[in-house]
């Protein structure tokens, strides 16, 4: 019987978890992109000047 190959399967679940941490990481710089670009709701009041 073979005999199970322990550093094997902890560098595939290290590999594992070092991708979802990026694809986390990506995609919160994504939405922090998405959100200073687009002002939120309130914020665009100085930029267009109400008239009386």
């Amino acid at each position: 019987m073979a005999k199970p190959n322990y550093q094997f399967d902890k560098r595939r679940r290290e590999q594992a978890k070092k991708k979802k941490q990026d694809e986390k990481r990506r995609r919160k710089l994504e939405k922090r992109a998405t959100s200073d670009i687009e002002p939120a709701p309130g914020e665009d009041s100085e930029a267009s000047p109400q008239t009386d």
